[in-house]
């Protein structure tokens, strides 16, 4: 059994919309962490305050709970308490991420994070596309 290149799928979505960040994590057995599959672009020093995310910390962990997408038009500028106080040293600015839905029901088993370096607003064209990339997710985690 061959698995999924996450790497590229990422890379690839990253391509499509023109962003240089990029996360896939995964719910973990417990149901109220996310588990980081894999990465384009995150900071070292930042490996170990995203490998493993409570739901409602972060970006991610706000998505998983809300079950939509959460965005941040300029995360240098964040006062809303959602995003981290280190996620500021990444030097990304416009960043979203949205749950990846069961393809059998709407449990979130996980989220995918894309993010630009420039403050960005992401269209609601641009929101459902991200939602259809993490449904081909979806489709490989439960394989």
């Amino acid at each position: 059994m061959s698995f999924p290149n996450y790497q590229l799928i990422l890379s690839n979505i990253l391509e499509n919309f023109g962003c240089q960040t990029g996360t896939i994590h995964q719910t973990t057995e417990d149901g109220i962490h996310l588990s980081l599959i894999c990465q384009i672009g995150v900071p070292d020093f930042l490996f170990d305050q995203i490998s493993l995310i409570p739901f409602g910390k972060g970006i991610a962990g706000a998505a998983a709970v809300r079950k939509e997408a959460v965005e941040l038009c300029n995360l240098q500028q964040d006062l809303g308490g959602i995003a981290k106080p280190d996620a500021q040293k990444t030097g990304v600015a416009g960043s979203i991420a949205v749950p990846i839905f069961s393809i059998k029901s709407d449990q979130v088993i996980g989220t995918l994070g894309i993010g630009k370096f420039v403050p960005y607003d992401f269209t609601n064209d641009e929101k459902e596309r991200l939602a259809d990339f993490a449904e081909e997710i979806a489709r490989h985690f439960q394989l």
